[in-house]
């Protein structure tokens, strides 16, 4: 048996994700109707065996920690556990975390009291289905010191991610952090036929290490200075004569760094085969067993390619192409397209919408039109509200909305009043 242990990394502040991330931290973002980011590297370990998870967080972290703490309870058997490790101040260090790598040299003291050999360190913020068993044999097979999963891509992307030369035995000699275009010749690695056809020449680096206990300890114990995996330890761990691997993941993959990216991620999943596959009876996603009611319909809805989630209330014309998330409440003759609505943390009473006649109940009112837009979670969108995205649109931020790369994104809790139009 593989002794691994996992720290997943709970995000900085999460900026290019904003407005999402303005009252929690990115893995705590809804995707997928009823889930949450950081369900999918959870998720994963337990599928992989990988059962002692300690989830590293600091920004924004009070409703992460509570989704860990309803959601992930392991029986006395099995000795697994998900652990929050929060950013302290101690008598030797008064700093918060600096970066990916000072987060978990910052932890040493409480993971280190764990029994193993190996440590996977993970994001919290990618959506992916993945092995980590197969890395670790393909890691103990290379008899490598620290192992990087890496994914084929294109020369348009590489320019994003940190990228490996990887050669013929699996090992890394070079590493580069996102090279400019008129490196990227000199970066090429051997790759499937399949990615060659398609141009995926580079090796990106996903984020995703193994690490040998001792390999880890001895970068940390050497670099006290060096506070980021991808800039620093990387490079430091093959300049030191390491020996590193590349382990090619060529499954689906995707980083949730954007609002589009986050956008398209969820819109992919109402695909009649998706990338993710959300219904794999082998890799079902983990979350928080909510006791809701099924979703209930009302006058004649067309739904179309769509992912309605329990616990919605829907009166809707039309609902084509979008996420509907728990709890959600839309009216009469609305038209929901390419949409993400994340529903409601809770359900209003007939007697508190009775008391408010002067404001929207929550949720979406009669007669609207929504398209390309993501609704936050507990939105109040009054009756006649068209919001209609696309690329015209520029840039901008209001109290209630902010467009990001022509998608309307309504704030958590905003209040759109009657006959608003944002198009």
């Amino acid at each position: 048996m593989i002794k691994m242990i996992c720290l997943i990394l709970g995000g900085g502040a999460g900026s290019r994700l904003y407005p999402l991330t303005e009252k929690r931290s990115k893995p705590a973002v809804p995707i997928g109707g009823k889930y949450r980011l950081i369900d999918i590297p959870i998720s994963n370990c337990i599928h992989s065996g990988v059962k002692r998870m300690y989830v590293l967080t600091q920004y924004n972290s009070a409703s992460l920690n509570a989704h860990i703490k309803n959601s992930y309870n392991f029986d006395h058997f099995t000795k697994g556990f998900v652990d929050i490790l929060a950013a302290e101040q101690t008598p030797g260090n008064k700093d918060w975390f600096q970066g990916t790598a000072d987060a978990v040299r910052q932890s040493r003291q409480h993971y280190e009291r764990q029994d193993f050999d190996y440590i996977l360190i993970l994001s919290g913020d990618q959506l992916y289905q993945m092995d980590f068993e197969a890395m670790a044999k393909f890691h103990v097979e290379k008899g490598a010191d620290l192992t990087i999963a890496c994914q084929p891509v294109d020369a348009r992307d590489a320019t994003g991610f940190g990228i490996m030369k990887v050669d013929e035995q699996g090992r890394i000699p070079r590493f580069i952090e996102k090279p400019n275009a008129d490196l990227l010749p000199n970066w090429t690695s051997e790759v499937s036929a399949a990615n060659k056809k398609r141009g995926r020449h580079y090796l990106a680096s996903m984020g995703i290490y193994i690490f040998n206990r001792k390999a880890l300890s001895d970068l940390f114990d050497n670099n006290p200075d060096f506070t980021d995996f991808g800039k620093d330890f990387i490079p430091a761990a093959i300049n030191s004569g390491m020996k590193v691997a590349g382990y090619q993941y060529e499954g689906y993959w995707t980083d949730i760094g954007t609002i589009r990216s986050f956008f398209e991620a969820n819109i992919e999943l109402t695909d009649h085969i998706p990338s993710f596959n959300l219904f794999d009876n082998r890799y079902p996603v983990y979350t928080r067993g909510r006791m809701l009611p099924p979703a209930k319909f009302y006058g004649g809805t067309q739904v179309n390619r769509a992912l309605i989630a329990e616990g919605s209330i829907i009166h809707a014309r039309m609902i084509d192409t979008s996420i509907v998330g728990i709890r959600s409440r839309i009216g009469e003759n609305t038209v929901i397209k390419d949409a993400i609505v994340m529903g409601n943390d809770s359900y209003q009473t007939l007697q508190e919408i009775a008391t408010n006649p002067d404001i929207a109940p929550m949720g979406i009112g009669h007669y609207c039109h929504i398209e390309h837009a993501i609704l936050d979670k507990d939105c109040r969108i009054g009756n006649n509200v068209v919001i209609k995205g696309g690329d015209h649109l520029p840039d901008m931020e209001t109290d209630t909305v902010v467009i990001r790369d022509g998608i309307v994104v309504v704030k958590k809790g905003a209040y759109i009043p009657e006959g608003t139009r944002i198009m």
